[in-house]
């Protein structure tokens, strides 16, 4: 089976992925991902204003198969949770690249993306 990774993102070995624009980092979990959980029933995301560290757990998607952790791909303070999720969880299995996202991050250090995997490296993976 072959899943969505765009080339503009980096990822994380636990699934999520990293996208940067104008400083802000905005973030999701993968196609991939969305496809092992199954349907998305409940997201929990942080509050604006936490601070999250690299690798940290900053969340919880759950499925009608699993409950999984979330983890920061990159050190900073969320700026924006993605609400829309609260009321319809599913945009993470829709659309994870798009209206799926769940938050943005305003990083302490971009140099951290670097550190993630690219979307070749992350497509050997999970291949």
């Amino acid at each position: 089976m072959s899943f969505d990774t765009p080339d503009d993102r980096r990822y994380l070995e636990s699934h999520e992925w990293a996208h940067e624009t104008d400083g802000v980092v905005r973030v999701g979990i993968s196609d991939f991902a969305q496809d092992e959980l199954g349907d998305v029933v409940f997201v929990e995301l942080p509050d604006e204003g936490e601070e999250l560290e690299q690798e940290g757990e900053f969340g919880v998607v759950e499925s009608i198969k699993a409950v999984s952790d979330l983890y920061a791909p990159v050190s900073g303070e969320v700026v924006a949770v993605n609400e829309e999720l609260f009321d319809a969880p599913e945009l993470v299995n829709d659309d994870p690249f798009g209206d799926g996202w769940m938050l943005e991050i305003d990083p302490d250090d971009t140099d951290e993306l670097e550190e993630l995997l690219t979307a070749d490296e992350y497509e050997d993976q999970i291949a």
